[in-house]
């Protein structure tokens, strides 16, 4: 049977000041008037029963999206007791699949994208189901072919087709984000795609190449996974999950993995990285501006507006900015700086404004 495995466990700390410690990114409605992991949830639609639906996120949220998500059982919100990374996530989701059908197919995709066409989204997921149903050993992922040279996305180079199946390839190599002449050249050559982080697998095909390449991490899942139905679940989890060191899927099983399938995803995708994800998610006006909630512009142009409620947010012979006002915090950045958003949470942990995360 196919489960899927919603990775909700990130900060979000380029959305700032929206996104807090205890209402990250995920938790946002950033493109719509769903947050971001119900809309995850609702675009699997019947391709997977809510009773085999899991979200992994972390401890403290558990109660945050279990609110948002009320018809998910309560059991199947994990919160993982420490930041590890993927690697552990979905070394822990695996066990849980397996515990439950030996057998199971996972589908893993963070919580955090947008994906408009979710019957595309499901015929994708249902190719490559079939991929794996003839290869069981065969892990599948989703490449999306580049509008242009990102720097900030690893990239698939794929390889020969796959018979009999369009848009599926084996995959060559995957390679690290590049500079943007690396991006570019990439680009260039038409054989590359965006990596997406939305994964196709048998739990025991997963398990196993863990157990190859990061037996550390499995060791700890393995103790869980003993204590699973037993009065010491919670303790056991807690403190093996706690003393893993933490390592990217991408870094402990997809680089070296020898049988990977990458399929040409037949639907349009956006990672909302930044702030700037805004203007793509929503009309601009005349003068080039994004705005979301109440703006009055006076020669302003290229800039990005989110404000709530009555708040009027007005500005004045001002370009290509970033303006995002909530109830305790404003940010204003320029558009070139986005990246440099993240640094905020360190800035107000050295100032003592801890409220303010």
């Amino acid at each position: 049977m196919l489960h899927a495995i919603i990775m909700a466990g990130g900060s979000g700390t380029r959305f700032w000041p929206e996104s807090r410690r205890f209402k990250p990114k995920q938790l946002l409605a950033l493109s719509g008037d769903q947050t971001m992991i119900q809309a995850t949830l609702e675009r699997l639609g019947d391709a997977v029963p809510e009773s085999r639906r899991f979200v992994l996120t972390n401890q403290d949220l558990v109660d945050a999206v279990a609110k948002q998500l009320p018809t998910l059982p309560v059991a199947n919100i994990i919160g993982e007791p420490a930041k590890r990374d993927t690697a552990p996530c979905v070394a822990l989701a695996a066990a849980i699949v397996q515990h439950r059908d030996p057998d199971g197919i996972m589908v893993v995709m963070p919580s955090d994208h947008v994906i408009a066409d979710q019957a595309a989204f499901r015929a994708a997921i249902a190719t490559g189901v079939k991929l794996i149903e003839q290869d069981p050993t065969r892990i599948v992922t989703f490449g999306i072919r580049p509008t242009y040279p990102a720097e900030s996305f690893g990239y698939i180079e794929r390889d020969t087709a796959i018979a009999n199946q369009a848009g599926a390839f084996n995959v060559k190599q995957f390679r690290e984000k590049p500079n943007r002449e690396t991006a570019q050249r990439y680009v260039d050559a038409g054989s590359f795609y965006w990596n997406s982080g939305i994964f196709l697998w048998k739990a025991s095909t997963i398990s196993d190449a863990l157990e190859k390449n990061v037996p550390e991490i499995q060791k700890h899942i393995c103790k869980i996974a003993e204590a699973m139905d037993t009065p010491q679940y919670a303790k056991v989890l807690q403190e093996e999950f706690t003393a893993i060191k933490g390592k990217s899927i991408d870094y402990a099983v997809m680089e070296t993995y020898p049988n990977v399938v990458v399929i040409e995803a037949p639907f349009d995708w956006d990672d909302v990285g930044s702030w700037q994800a805004i203007a793509r998610m929503h009309p601009a006006d005349k003068q080039g501006n994004t705005v979301v909630g109440s703006h009055l512009g006076i020669d302003t142009s290229g800039c990005i507006i989110r404000t709530h409620g009555d708040h009027t947010i007005v500005t004045i012979d001002v370009d290509d900015l970033i303006i995002v006002q909530t109830e305790d915090a404003t940010l204003v950045a320029r558009k070139s700086s986005e990246e440099r958003v993240r640094e905020v949470v360190q800035a107000l942990q050295d100032k003592g404004l801890g409220d303010k995360l």
